[in-house]
């Protein structure tokens, strides 16, 4: 069985909505592209050394809509490895699935994911916030790379938005910094019941 790693990309107050462009989500959320000045060499270094193994995309429709009208057409690294492997896609609708390697999920969402995660070895999904909050819901997030930056937006959808259940993690790597204050945390998520105690003790 593989690993489903989520990357997302959050403020302080944990809003993942829309961090790449206005164009992403243009339906009321005045903040659109709000991480393209805290992104520097450092950051782009650590988001690339996290895709390192990766062999399948797993995507809401969403952003793949928005990967599959971008990547095609660029000749990078990012742009090699996500053309290269396969798309899969979380959509109750009838998504545009000319992107080369791209498959629409079945109705059955967590047993499709099941399938997808036992095909191969580190499944990546990426934003997808909407998909994000039925893995977690299903436990079906094992990793997860979180990059906080240096802004607080009051406004937009949270990373962690309705689909959280208890759980506990175990720290991966030690926290990362860029020089334009961002903070790389990288967790595998353990399942089970958090621990309590008292501090009083």
């Amino acid at each position: 069985m593989g690993l489903i790693h989520l990357a997302l990309f959050a403020t302080l107050d944990l809003v993942g909505q829309a961090p790449g462009g206005p164009e992403e989500d243009p339906d009321g959320f005045p903040f659109g592209g709000w991480q393209a000045p805290l992104i520097d060499d450092e950051a782009g270094a650590q988001i690339a050394a996290s895709y390192e193994g990766t062999d399948a995309l797993l995507l809401g429709r969403r952003t793949y809509d928005i990967f599959a009208a971008h990547w095609p057409h660029q000749d990078d690294a990012f742009g090699d490895l996500f053309n290269a492997v396969p798309k899969y896609v979380a959509s109750r609708g009838t998504p545009d699935l000319s992107w080369a390697g791209s498959t629409q999920l079945g109705p059955d969402l967590p047993a499709a994911v099941r399938e997808v995660r036992d095909r191969h070895e580190h499944v990546k999904v990426v934003g997808s916030l909407d998909l994000v909050q039925t893995l977690l819901r299903e436990g079906l997030a094992d990793r997860l790379d979180l990059w906080l930056h240096p802004v607080l937006l009051g406004v937009g959808k949270k990373v962690f938005d309705g689909g959280v259940v208890p759980a506990g993690t175990t720290l991966l790597a030690p926290p990362a910094t860029t020089g334009k204050g961002v903070v790389h945390l990288h967790y595998g998520i353990t399942g089970g019941v958090p621990a309590t105690g008292d501090m009083t003790r």
